[in-house]
């Protein structure tokens, strides 16, 4: 296993995929997505050793092998589906798993017919560092991260309805109540995504009426923070990436308060990517006044 493999996947499977995995099976298909290279023609067996398996499972007693067969197994029972055109395709992730006991191995198979989401991709296809997701603890949140991966240079951000969301999450009858499936789901994926991977996003709540129809997201770069082993101190070029991303996030709030119209400034904001280019952003919509200053990013907006 190694984080620093690559997972792609078809932007179309990506967002009319839907499937309910818990974190472990999830951790499972993507490691075996990575292993996918990008010339293969069918897919092969993959092999882990039950070691690096347990460890990707969190699982660090190593006499808890006995549980691999029971996860593979329930794995394999996973149908999920995927909405075509014209069909509705139902399938399952595995075609099949083996253990070698005497090499201490397992072999993994994806389905054949995941080719066409996993196989020869040549356009519109989402690739991203498996570390990216494996510290993640909920569910739904490496679902997110694809979602808005795929859209990181979207200048107008990516616009979802809250059900159609929930019909690919598997979560129609999770969380009934918007204000708990935000908190739950969207809110906890912010705050993974901020912690364990190389996007960010703030959000914007779309009503039809007093309900909530839609989300906007709206991506950003994510520099990430890098403590020192004998300290607490930080370092000065990632003090730098905190300020900026602070500094950002604090002219995105003074544009939602302040501007009616403030959707259409996003993918002006989302190219500034100095100190400098904000500054001129700033100043070239006069947001700078007495409760905003520019310089001092502990200011209250």
């Amino acid at each position: 296993m190694n984080k620093d493999y690559i997972v792609s996947k078809s932007n179309y499977f990506i967002i009319n995929s839907s499937y309910d995995l818990s974190v472990e099976e999830q951790r499972i298909i993507l490691n075996l997505a990575s292993m996918v290279q990008p010339e293969d023609e069918e897919f092969k067996l993959y092999d882990f050793k039950i070691s690096e398996f347990l460890e990707l499972l969190g699982i660090k007693d190593q006499s808890k092998y006995s549980v691999l067969p029971i996860i593979t197994k329930e794995l394999m029972k996973k149908v999920f589906e995927i909405k075509e055109e014209k069909t509705t395709l139902q399938v399952a992730w595995l075609s099949s798993a083996e253990y070698n006991h005497e090499t201490g191995s397992i072999s993994l198979e994806f389905s054949p017919r995941l080719k066409p989401y996993f196989l020869q991709l040549k356009s519109y296809f989402t690739n991203y560092k498996l570390s990216n997701i494996l510290s993640m603890k909920s569910k739904y949140s490496p679902r997110l991260y694809e979602m808005l991966k795929m859209n990181e240079f979207n200048k107008k951000g990516f616009t979802i309805e809250v059900e159609e969301l929930r019909r690919l999450f598997k979560a129609q009858n999770i969380y009934p109540k918007y204000n708990d499936f935000k908190k739950k789901i969207i809110l906890k994926a912010q705050e993974e995504l901020e912690e364990y991977s190389d996007i960010r996003f703030e959000f914007e709540e779309i009503k039809y009426g007093r309900k909530v129809d839609s989300i906007r997201f709206f991506i950003f770069k994510n520099s990430k923070k890098k403590i020192s082993n004998n300290s607490k101190t930080i370092e000065n070029k990632e003090v730098e990436d905190l300020e900026f991303k602070e500094f950002q996030t604090k002219i995105y709030k003074k544009l939602k308060i302040d501007y009616k119209n403030w959707i259409d400034y996003m993918a002006e904001l989302s190219e500034c990517k100095t100190f400098e280019e904000q500054k001129k952003f700033v100043e070239k919509y006069n947001l700078l006044d007495k409760k905003f200053e520019l310089l001092n990013i502990n200011s209250e907006i």
